[in-house]
């Protein structure tokens, strides 16, 4: 517990935290990379230079300063991270680490407003959220390595099946090296692979939703070639995969993980709502309720620029044909030739509220929302004002967690 004086110290921190939140994450990841290079062997090195990682944690050490007095309001983000670092592998052992030099950063970048009383209250914060961290990922280990088919750490899974599912994704379908079960999983759940590229001196580890229904011998993940861009560098680890990793290949993987999954027990209608390859998560969900025999309603959405980018259209739209409570509808934002020569019907532009008014025959419903961070932000808006409950709207950020409510940006 924290005494009233250590609560109040952090509290008064708050202001500064919001202006320099980020300075003192940028200094913190460079100063620990410099003495413990090894830790680049767990880090998205592309989230480091995007500057996301460091957003993501001068946002969490906001909110934690925030809800200082009450850590419990944050146990969501807690857990969400806490999926994250289960899948990533880490270790109790890294939160000293990691603590260490969060602290020395905060006293490097304030400098004399560092007092002694400050980093000592900010001191003892840290190690009860550190606390809270370790306690809930342990859980997550034991319930990841004791369940049927369950495993500890990384698992070599042999590619069975590679399939080119539009011009930017593939699918991979992986089976364990071991040949003995695998665990199952929750629709919308992700699991890690760790590679070791040529030519990269650190390991890479990311993470790829599975993109089937659970209860197959296989996990399924599909992967969007990332070609750069003027403020992003190409994907390592999914161009490596596109262009190297064969059938027959071996990858290691993690047990599945991740909080942005399907509810299965509220009856209201479902939305799935996806941008890109954010459909992923989507098509796994879509087809865990098909193939239980689920009879809520659902409404499918899926914008792509144009059809040769689109992903599992034909499935979705035969799954549309045998089912008739699943109603689909696609937006292209960028149309081919190709696809204004085809019969194919799709909306032309973008996902607007006077459109989902249209396409949304039951807003009181569960919306699942996943794409790029500035779909996503913009459809969750005209969701909002088409009346859908904020929290009733669940959203997944490929990445470092973040926030699409307003009033959240800087908590």
């Amino acid at each position: 517990m924290l005494s009233q004086q250590t609560i109040d110290v952090i509290k008064s921190t708050v202001p500064v935290l919001e202006v320099h939140g980020e300075a003192i994450t940028r200094h913190f990841y460079q100063t620990m990379f410099t003495a413990h290079p090894e830790l680049l062997n767990i880090f998205n090195h592309a989230n480091q230079k995007q500057g996301r990682q460091q957003a993501a944690l001068a946002n969490m050490v906001y909110t934690a300063a925030m809800h200082i007095d009450n850590l419990g309001a944050i146990l969501p983000a807690v857990r969400q991270v806490a999926h994250k670092h289960r899948s990533l592998g880490i270790v109790p052992e890294q939160y000293r680490i990691v603590g260490t030099y969060l602290l020395q950063a905060i006293k490097d970048v304030l400098g004399d407003a560092a007092t002694e009383e400050i980093l000592t209250a900010w001191g003892d914060a840290y190690q009860v959220i550190a606390d809270a961290f370790i306690g809930i990922e342990q859980d997550m280990y034991s319930e990841a390595a004791n369940q049927t088919g369950g495993w500890d750490g990384f698992r070599l899974f042999q590619v069975a099946k590679k399939v080119q599912e539009s011009e930017v994704i593939t699918s991979f379908y992986l089976l364990p090296e071991d040949g003995k079960s695998i665990s199952s999983y929750q629709p919308g759940q992700y699991i890690s692979i760790r590679m070791q590229v040529p030519g990269q001196q650190f390991t890479q580890i990311r993470q790829y939703t599975l993109s089937d229904a659970p209860g197959k011998p296989y996990y399924r993940i599909s992967v969007k070639r990332e070609s750069g861009a003027p403020d992003r560098p190409d994907g390592v680890i999914s161009n490596y995969l596109h262009d190297h990793i064969t059938e027959g290949s071996l990858v290691e993987l993690s047990a599945p993980a991740g909080d942005f999954t399907l509810d299965m027990e509220d009856q209201r209608p479902i939305v799935l709502v996806s941008g890109g390859v954010g459909l992923t998560p989507m098509i796994s969900m879509l087809n865990a309720l098909t193939e239980s025999g689920d009879q809520r309603p659902v409404t499918f959405l899926h914008a792509s620029p144009n059809g040769q980018a689109h992903a599992f259209r034909d499935h979705v739209n035969r799954l549309a044909q045998e089912h008739t409570h699943l109603m689909v509808h696609f937006c292209y934002t960028a149309p081919s030739d190709a696809d204004l020569q085809n019969e194919f019907v799709y909306r032309q532009g973008y996902m607007d509220a006077a459109w989902l008014r249209q396409v949304i025959q039951e807003p009181d419903a569960n919306y699942y929302l996943c794409g790029s961070a500035a779909f996503m932000r913009s459809v969750y808006a005209e969701l909002l004002s088409i009346g859908a409950a904020s929290d009733r709207i669940h959203y997944e950020f490929f990445g470092p967690k973040a926030s699409l409510s307003p009033a959240a940006e800087n908590v």
